[in-house]
């Protein structure tokens, strides 16, 4: 059953120191950002942004958390390999994420992702069931069986999210605005302008990224994960609010709670009233596990 929440009178950040680290792993050299100190938590974001997603809900988790938010690899300030085909791919990142935990020395965490960072969460949860205390899944895809051709056929031309020729003149940047304009807040240009400087240290992975998740063989891990689920929904996210119901069916574990007015940058949009239901959910997770 989906629980709305109201939301907080004031999304101002709270004050708090944040730690950023390159940790070396055998993928090569990971950005990562650390705030608080407590139960472990590991936030992933969406393609093509970074931890900065989360720069507002660090501080807010970190008051309870040891929150960590990392850079996949190929985005934000983390190594960018080359291209390469089967390269990247969701259990390559979550493999990235357990040798992150790993240097950290996190014997186990509670994972939270949003959309590509989602995908990651659940690949975490079925191939590592024991090092995650607990998923959050903000904005989850739900990959059905009809994107398998994709992974036989490989991606058509196009990716119908932040794909664009890059050109001289830099008006790429303003096709990738606009394109994503209508998933933002209107009026809001620090998200967009946010999104933008991630969308252009990721280069051609903006797109790619889509790609890597619709790649994804998703339903069978599904049916894997044995730890509490919180599946976050944003009614005003037309691209994952329609996968909240057969995810729902497929984890009926699962607490679902919807974010009134929440869109695609839910995050880093309403960081107050996310790191509440999140903080919330880890609340009860390691209270049933002490």
């Amino acid at each position: 059953m989906a629980v709305a929440v109201a939301l907080p009178a004031s999304q101002r950040p709270v004050s708090m120191n944040i730690e950023r680290l390159f940790v070396t792993l055998p993928q090569g050299e990971i950005h990562c950002a650390i705030a608080g100190s407590g139960p472990p938590v590991l936030l992933l974001h969406q393609t093509p942004r970074s931890w900065d997603e989360y720069r507002d809900v660090l501080p807010l988790l970190g008051a309870r958390y040891r929150a960590i938010a990392m850079d996949t690899i190929g985005f934000g300030d983390s190594v960018k390999p080359p291209l390469a085909a089967g390269a990247d791919s969701i259990e390559n990142w979550a493999d990235a994420a357990i040798a992150l935990l790993n240097v950290l020395e996190v014997e186990r965490a509670a994972v939270v992702g949003h959309h590509t960072g989602a995908a990651i969460a659940i690949e975490l949860s079925a191939a590592h069931p024991d090092r995650i205390t607990g998923a959050v899944l903000s904005s989850a895809p739900f990959i059905r069986p009809r994107n398998h051709e994709l992974r036989s056929g490989g991606p058509p031309k196009r990716f119908p999210v932040d794909d664009v020729d890059r050109v001289p003149d830099g008006s790429h940047l303003l096709e990738l605005w606009r394109l994503r304009q209508p998933d933002y807040p209107e009026g809001d240009i620090d998200l967009l302008e946010r999104f933008i400087v991630d969308a252009i240290k990721a280069g051609p992975r903006a797109s790619e990224g889509h790609w890597v998740v619709a790649r994804y063989v998703m339903e069978p891990r599904l049916a894997l994960i044995r730890c509490p689920v919180l599946l976050i929904a944003a009614p005003g996210d037309p691209h994952s609010y329609p996968s909240l119901g057969p995810l729902s069916r497929r984890l009926p574990h699962a607490t679902v709670v919807e974010i009134p007015d929440g869109r695609v940058p839910l995050p880093d949009q309403l960081p107050a009233v996310f790191a509440s239901v999140v903080s919330t959910f880890l609340d009860t997770v390691y209270d049933d596990q002490s």
